[in-house]
Parts: structure tokens; sequence; C-alpha cells
């Protein structure tokens, strides 16, 4: 979702794209020098010697950047997926820590992380543009590590609580910044590849907390996911902030500092300098109230699209399969141990998401997302029968394994559509001029339907059985599928004037 990022000298020492042999390399102190220099001065005086300055710059620059960014989604991801190791209605937890629990507790304890995530969505927003989306994700490092050492040394089921939320708010502070960093740094042509970073993180994450807690301690997991945020803070320390940002505040030296370290001395960094400059005055010279932009036909469907694609996300059932895996897997009777079946599931998903990134630009996104809600309502139909013939009858007898099925199944499709198509598709369906607020509102309905769903699974567990749960979920997917059909519209390739031209239209 390192090794040491300081490039200066790294960027500097290649030649340019395109140069011949015989272009002379700078010396370690003359790039330091010119690095320094740089600012201020034309840059059509750093040329090869051909003459030309490049108008693509280095990519390992921008992977290096991405891949610090979104250590801290790695960092998250052991969040979400700390709760499945903690056994069935949290008796490891409870055992190794020696502190009282009844379900209903664990279930606050598995589920206060989404609201720590879901608090912070509009904060962090506020955040990166005051301070920066560096020093935003710098600073989140403190709340990860206090929520850490009150897991750590919890002595009270309170402590985990505080613990989790807070843990929690960092995660969700991530989930915002990290995209955005990574869409603020990179170059057109390898933007989407950058932007998967963070989902895979995020699913690698949750993966290593499967395969640690299945060999070590509650505790000793919390110490490793604790190490997490640090090593974040020790390589993201040294990436540039974006030059997006420092434009926006009217520091166009520090811009062209922030382009020179991610594309490389011999970029032509003027063109996109003023690329950005026309862009921002763009924005201010055509910028229109919140109050009067929400009022217009698109942007009230846009939100009926958006909010109704992050309910139906989360009410598929996603992250009670995520925070509860191992319990799911010790009720469901399965021949494979628990936490070999849970490490399984996690694996499928980072190769889902990997797989996913192939073919979500190459597809329509409607067609994805449908075959993908039509997959998860086949899916939890199928756990919910399985469960019901388990509990009921002695169809599976033997062949208990077969719950692993649907459970891969509904997280492969669930990557390739419902996954990440939502957050990709609220930065295609809102003008300008609404999409923070409209964005940052659609992430808070989706921490707090995470809540929802990972708060009263236990409790759905207990009153309806396992199968009844998985058959709420089922419904859900059903009303979905009806959502996605006559609501969502098809926004591959087409340009943000002709999806609000679509949307006014109905």
């Amino acid at each position: 979702m390192a090794a040491n990022h300081t490039w200066e000298t790294e960027n500097a020492a290649a030649t340019c794209s395109g140069a011949d042999e015989s272009t002379p390399l700078l010396s370690a102190s003359d790039q330091t020098s010119m690095a320094d220099k740089i600012v201020g001065v034309s840059q059509q005086t750093l040329v090869s010697t051909d003459g030309q300055l490049s108008s693509h710059g280095k990519k390992l620059p921008q992977y290096l950047a991405g891949l610090a960014a979104t250590l801290g989604a790695l960092a998250a991801g052991m969040v979400l997926g700390w709760s499945s190791p903690a056994g069935q209605d949290g008796k490891n937890l409870i055992e190794q820590y020696n502190i009282p629990m009844i379900p209903e507790e664990f279930s606050w304890v598995g589920s206060l992380a989404t609201l720590g995530a879901g608090a912070m969505c509009v904060p962090i927003g506020i955040l990166a543009d005051l301070i920066g989306r560096r020093t935003s994700m710098l600073l989140m490092v403190v709340p990860f590590c206090v929520g850490w050492l009150l897991i750590i040394f919890a002595n009270t089921v309170g402590m985990f609580y505080a613990g989790r939320f807070i843990t929690g708010v960092s995660s969700g502070a991530f989930c915002v910044a990290a995209p955005l960093y990574t869409a603020e740094i990179a170059e057109s042509e390898i933007r989407g590849a950058l932007g998967s970073f963070f989902q895979l993180l995020l699913t690698i994450g949750i993966l290593l907390t499967y395969v640690f807690g299945s060999f070590v301690s509650m505790r000793v997991l919390s110490i490793i996911s604790a190490v997490v945020p640090l090593i974040f803070f020790g390589v993201f320390f040294f990436m540039p902030e974006t030059p997006f940002y420092y434009m926006k505040k009217g520091n166009e030296d520090a811009a062209r500092k922030s382009l020179m370290r991610l594309r490389g001395l011999y970029y032509d960094i003027e063109s996109e300098v003023q690329m950005l400059r026309e862009s921002i005055e763009e924005t201010r010279r055509n910028k229109v109230s919140f109050t009067v932009a929400i009022q217009s036909r698109a942007a009230k469907k846009g939100l009926v699209i958006a909010f109704g694609l992050m309910l139906f996300q989360q009410m598929s059932g996603v992250n009670a399969i995520i925070f509860y895996a191992s319990d799911i897997f010790e009720e469901s009777g399965t021949a494979i141990k628990p936490n070999v079946a849970t490490i399984i599931v996690g694996v499928v998903q980072v190769v889902a998401v990997f797989a996913s990134t192939l073919f979500v630009d190459r597809l329509g996104r409607r067609i994805l997302l449908l075959s993908s809600i039509v997959t998860l309502l086949v899916a939890t139909l199928v756990m919910g029968i399985y469960f019901y013939c388990k509990h009921n009858t002695d169809v599976f007898n033997g062949i208990e394994w077969f719950a692993i099925i649907p459970l891969c199944l509904f997280l492969i499709m669930f990557n390739f559509g419902f996954g990440p198509l939502p957050w990709m598709m609220m930065a295609e369906i809102f003008a300008p001029e609404v999409k923070g607020i409209a964005a940052s509102s659609a992430c808070l309905s989706n921490w707090l339907m995470a809540f929802v769903v990972t708060k009263f699974y236990v409790n759905m567990k207990h009153a309806v059985e396992p199968y009844g749960t998985f058959w709420i979920f089922s419904a859900f997917c059903a009303i979905g599928i009806f959502f996605v059909y006559f609501l969502v519209p098809e926004t591959k390739g087409k340009t943000l004037d002709e999806i609000q031209r679509e949307l006014n239209q109905g």
C-alpha cells in the first residue's frame, strides 16, 4: 500500500530521457547547486546537449512518492483487519489480556475504528488545505501511536474503546489525504496506477494482520501494527509537498522545487507550472457559491448517486466479512482452520485488487458495478443458505470447506466493482464547486454505514443467526441492482461537461 527516498542526487544523476550517450552527467555537488539555483531562473537554461527539455518527467520518483504516501494505507489496513484475529466474540482478546468482555462490548471494540474514521472525513480536508497534504499525513502518526499504545497497554475495555476510535481517526485521515496526495503529484499517464496503490496497500495491510494474527498474540500484533506508522513517518518525511498545494498558496518557487524532485532536472517544469496556474485561476474566475451550485439538478442527482453507492457498498456486508472473517469461519465449522481460511481470503483480496487495476479503465463503470453487485447478491445468498443448512440439516457435512468459496467470490467481485468504483465516480460526477463538500459528506456516510454494519453484525448474528444476517445483506444487494441500473450513468470516456449535461437532463 523502503528505502531511503532522498532523491535529489538519485534523480539528478540520471540523464534526460532521449538524450544521447554523449550527454554529460552532472556531479552530485553541481546537481545540488542547480537544485538551489533553479528557483526563479528560466528553465530554458537547463537543457541537455541536444537543446531540448523533456515533456515527460521521470516516473520512478513519482512511484516512490506515491508508494511512500500509501504506506499510510498499509497502517490503516492493519487497523481494519485487527478485529479478525481476536476470535469469535473476542475470545482470543479476552484470554490474552485477561479482561472480561461480553459480545456487545466486543462489537464496540470492533466497530469504533470506523466511527473514528468517519469523524475525520471533513476535518482532514480542511487541515490538508491549511497546512498541506504532506504535513497533515505526517501529523496523523501521532494519533496512530497514541491509539495503539492504549490498545497495547489496555487493562480495561474503555482503553480498547479509546484506542480503536483514535486509530480509526488516523485511518480515516489517510483514506482522504493519501489519494489526494498521489493524484496531485502524478503525471496524467500514471495517475491511475498511482491511485491504485492505496487500495492495494490497504488490502495488504489487512492480509498482514491476518498472517501475523495467526502466529502471535493480540498484544504483539498491536505492537507490530504500531510500528508501521513509524515506518511511514521515516519514509514519507523525505517526500516533497504537492506542487498543486504550493501553487494554490501562491508559492511558485516551492512548486518548481517540488516538480523538479518529482519529474527530474531535465523536465519542462515551466509548462506544468503554467498549466497549474491557469487551472487555479480558471477555478477562481468561475467560482460559484456552494448554495447556488448545489441547487442544480446535476448536483442533486450526483448526491443521490454518491450516497446510494456508498450505502450499497457497505450494506453488502464487506466490512463485516473483513472485520470478523475468523469469526465467520469458526461459525461455519469449516475443516480449514479459521486463521488459515482468513489468510486465504486476504490473499484473494490482494490479488483481486491488483487484477482490478488492469480492467477498471477498460470496461464501463455500469457493467462493472452491475456484475459486481449481482455477484455479491449470489455470494451472500449462498452463504446464508450454507449457514441455514449447517444449523438445520446435514447437507454440508464433510464439505464444510465450501464456505470459503462464496466468500472469496464475494471479495473478488467486490474489488472489481463496488470496492473502487464508488470512490472513483465521486471525482467524476460532481462539479468543482460542490466536489469538496459533497465528496466529504459521501465519505462520512460511508464510514457511518461501515460503523452500523460492523457494530450490529454481532447483534444481528445473535438475533437472526448468521444465515439471517447474510440474507439481510442479500436483500440490500438486490435493491442495489435496481439502483445502479436505473440511476447510475456511464461515465467512462466522458468529460465533466458531458457528465453534468447528462445528469441535468435526467
